[in-house]
C-alpha cells in the first residue's frame, strides 16, 4: 500500500465539497492500489481496470460519507473489495459459491465468496515450474486467503487496516493470514518435493 498520507483526508474533505480537482488527486494517489486489489479478486486484467474506475465513480458519489478521522485507504479499498466480490457472485451460479468460515469458532462473521480455485489447486500446483511456484500456489488460494496476502505482503497493510477494509475482526484477519501461509508453505514444500524426484 503506497503510504498513507495525511493531505489525504484534506483532499476528502475539499472533494466533499464538490472540488473535482482534489479527487482526481485522490484518483491519481490510489488508483494502482486500487486496481491492485481489484486484480487480485477478479484475475482479469480488463475486469480489473473496469472496476478500479466504478471504484472511483462510486467513491465519488459516497464521498461525503468517509469519516476524515479514519485513515482514507481502507474505506476506499472496502468500496473496490465490495464492488468486486458482487461481479464475483454474479459470474457464476448459486451453486459454485461457497460460505466461508470466517475463522475461530466463536466468530460470527462469514463472508460468502466465490471460491475460484481451490478445486484446482493440485492439479495447477502439479503443472506448475519450479519458478513460478509460489505465484500459482496464491492464485490457487481461497479467495479471502489470496486478499489478505495480497493486502498484507503487497498493499502493506496492517492487521487493523485489513481489518477495515474487509470489514471482518481482526482475529480473522490473523486466522486466514496463518492459514494462507501454511497452505503456501504446504505448496512449495510440495513443489521441492517434486523437484527432487525430478532430478537424475
Amino acid at each position: 500500500m503506497e503510504p498513507e498520507l495525511p493531505a489525504e483526508a484534506s483532499l476528502a474533505r475539499d472533494a466533499a465539497r464538490g472540488d473535482r480537482s482534489a479527487f482526481a488527486r485522490i484518483v491519481e494517489l490510489r488508483k494502482r492500489a486500487v486496481f491492485r486489489l481489484c486484480l487480485s479478486l477478479l484475475r482479469d486484467q480488463e475486469e480489473a481496470r473496469d472496476a478500479a474506475q466504478e471504484t472511483f465513480v462510486r467513491a465519488w458519489g459516497a464521498i461525503g460519507t468517509y469519516d476524515p478521522a479514519q485513515p482514507f485507504a481502507p474505506w476506499l479499498l472496502r468500496i473496490a473489495r465490495n464492488h468486486c466480490i458482487d461481479l464475483v457472485r454474479r459470474r457464476l451460479p448459486p451453486a459454485r459459491r461457497v460460505e466461508l468460515d470466517a475463522g475461530d469458532a466463536d466468530e460470527v462473521h462469514r463472508l460468502e465468496i466465490e471460491d475460484l480455485d481451490a478445486r484446482r489447486a493440485d492439479e495447477q500446483l502439479e503443472r506448475a515450474e519450479a519458478a513460478s511456484t509460489l505465484g500459482v500456489a496464491v492464485a490457487a488460494l481461497p479467495a479471502n486467503y489470496r486478499e489478505v496476502i495480497h493486502l498484507f505482503h503487497l498493499e502493506h497493510m496492517s492487521y487493523k487496516e485489513i481489518a477495515a477494509t474487509m470489514e471482518v475482526p481482526i482475529g480473522t484477519v490473523m486466522t486466514w493470514l496463518y492459514r494462507a501461509r501454511a497452505k503456501l508453505r504446504e505448496a512449495l514444500d510440495r513443489g521441492d518435493r517434486r523437484d527432487r524426484k525430478s532430478q537424475p
